[in-house]
């Protein structure tokens, strides 16, 4: 894992479609996982995470080259360094970049992710039911479009 300084180093007006930073998968038209997306766009001040939804070929083709079938597709996926992080797992280390107060929730990663994905998958089961669900994925502002592949 790289530091969030080496992050910062970056050009962040820089956009070649190559993954060289962590890149976060989303569920593009649903509202809870819209909702997560803001959240980070705002808190992610050094630009660290480039984001996709799961909906766009871009997103599609870094869930395929990944290995994540479409069935973890419908989870929130992290690719960082080369290799992809599912579900609480990849929420945790997303948390983990984000300096404090947030990276205290990756001490979270010392429960065993099934039993982590147990309340993951509640969640995620009922997302579209409870949060509601788009018509379209989320259209990024020009000032963010450079942080989405796609």
């Amino acid at each position: 894992m790289r530091t969030r300084a080496e992050y910062s180093q970056r050009d962040p007006r820089r956009h070649n479609g190559t993954v060289d930073q962590p890149v976060i998968v989303f569920d593009g038209v649903c509202n809870l996982c819209n909702a997560y997306v803001d959240f980070l766009v705002r808190r992610d001040k050094d630009g660290i995470f480039q984001f996709a939804s799961n909906q766009s070929e871009a997103g599609e083709e870094i869930v395929a080259q990944a290995g994540i079938t479409q069935f973890e597709a419908d989870t929130i996926v992290l690719v960082e360094d080369g290799t992809a992080y599912v579900r609480s797992t990849a929420v945790l280390r997303i948390a983990r970049q984000l300096g404090m107060p947030w990276r205290l929730f990756s001490i979270f990663l010392v429960v065993p992710a099934p039993v982590r994905d147990f309340l993951y998958r509640l969640v995620a089961k009922n997302r579209y039911r409870v949060f509601g669900k788009r018509d379209t994925c989320r259209i990024p502002t020009p000032e963010e479009r450079s942080r989405f592949l796609g």
